[in-house]
């Protein structure tokens, strides 16, 4: 389009090219999905988080119902990820599922694991000073077979008392495997229901065809990785840019001036944005932003909380780690999206016994359009029916914003999917 050849575009263009970007242009949902769009809208995000919360749902499953509505979880499990062999886990953004053909971007990040660097403090002495343990791990692999921490030791498995703690009950020997898996030398086959890894040798998982890829140089690597962050956010700042795959500031300076020179990226400014902001050669302002979408805490449009701010005027902050006292939202809070601006958050728990979908607060934003409560009903109402969930119940009136007084239980019918 015309309007983004502007060196200076509106905040609201702004926002406009990045939801479009993201997938949020002309929100059908249908309920008509098949495997085929399930890869279109990973593949134009280009990489999902992954999260041990399922106070609600896995993280992964929720960007795509936010896109693309109702679908059959059983096809990103299966057909999309492990028959097809199109995506793979690795620290993309964080834990991440990711298109195969980015494993060779991000063989850099694994050598420097390999080396010790850029991996958790507990890792680093696997690298060297107790290579030797992480060895004799990886023989037991290679002779084994697909193993997981918990098969070499009782004690690496996941605890049970919830994530915040996950990290501080692994064993030295779930320290080893993650350095093994960081540094690239085992890949992950799948997920055990408890959300436990397994492990294989790479050989015997990725594709040969990845594996025979030539490995780029660390600036080229990167140069790839920021112009997918690009084409993903459409329009970004470059430290929007490096989050998206986690990228080391250090590292950003020569492959951003190289994208620029190359005109894949264009130097813009944003009315408002105090940042040099960079506009993908490829962006566009879809034309419809309209519809609503519950997003998950772990959203690419929403995980990088500054950017949420300058484009939504939307503060947002996760407080699972947060003493419940001190919660101002809620435990899992999820933004509401209408018509292409967050209009109100919700703090949802899906409790599979009873069958209910659980709004524990919510909260509507101060200029939230009349039809808010209306939109943000029927969208709990999919969600619900989605995750199989028979009724929507309101755990406290006085957990919810008094602009809700019609969202009561008897406004909820029974049947979710009514």
């Amino acid at each position: 389009m015309s309007t983004l050849k502007k060196s200076e575009i509106s905040p609201a263009q702004a926002r406009r090219i990045a939801l479009t970007a993201q997938g949020f242009n002309g929100l059908t949902r249908d309920g008509n999905i098949s495997t085929a769009h399930l890869r279109r809208s990973i593949g134009q995000l280009g990489v999902l988080q992954i999260d041990s919360v399922n106070v609600l749902i896995r993280a992964h499953y929720l960007p795509l119902f936010s896109r693309l509505g109702s679908y059959d979880r059983t096809l990103l499990d299966t057909d999309t990820i492990a028959k097809s062999k199109r995506f793979f886990e690795y620290w993309g953004h964080a834990a991440s599922l990711l298109p195969m053909d980015c494993q060779p971007l991000l063989r850099w990040r694994m050598d420097r694991a390999l080396r010790g660097e850029g991996v958790w403090t507990q890792l680093q002495p696997f690298a060297k000073a107790r290579r030797a343990e992480a060895d004799a791990i990886l023989r037991r692999i290679a002779a084994e077979g697909p193993l997981a921490a918990s098969d070499l030791s009782p004690a690496a498995g996941p605890t049970t008392k919830g994530a915040a703690k996950e990290m501080w009950a692994w064993s030295e020997v779930k320290h080893a495997i993650e350095w093994l898996f960081w540094s690239g030398q085992i890949a992950s086959t799948h997920r055990r229901g408890s959300f436990e890894r397994v492990y294989d040798l790479p050989e015997r998982v990725l594709p040969r065809t990845v594996l025979a890829h030539p490995t780029p140089s660390a600036v080229d690597a990167q140069r790839a990785l920021l112009a997918r962050s690009a084409k993903a956010l459409g329009i970004a700042t470059e430290e929007d840019l490096r989050d998206y795959y986690r990228i080391p500031a250090a590292d950003v300076r020569l492959p951003l001036e190289q994208l620029v020179e190359e005109g894949i990226i264009i130097p813009v400014r944003v009315r408002g944005w105090r940042q040099q902001a960079y506009l993908h050669r490829d962006a566009r302002a879809g034309r419809k932003i309209d519809g609503a979408a519950l997003l998950s805490p772990f959203d690419p449009l929403i995980w990088h909380r500054s950017r949420t701010e300058r484009l939504f005027d939307f503060r947002y902050r996760l407080e699972i780690y947060t003493p419940a006292h001190k919660r101002e939202h809620g435990y899992y809070v999820l933004p509401f999206l209408l018509d292409g601006a967050i209009v109100a958050r919700v703090d949802l728990k899906g409790d599979r016994q009873s069958g209910t979908l659980i709004v524990q607060r919510a909260h509507v934003e101060p200029n939230a359009p009349l039809h808010t409560i209306e939109h943000l009903i029927q969208e709990l109402r999919l969600l619900a029916a989605w995750l199989g969930l028979s009724s929507i119940a309101v755990a406290s009136v006085a957990a919810i914003d008094p602009l809700l007084a019609a969202f009561r239980d008897d406004s909820l019918p029974a049947s979710a999917g009514a």
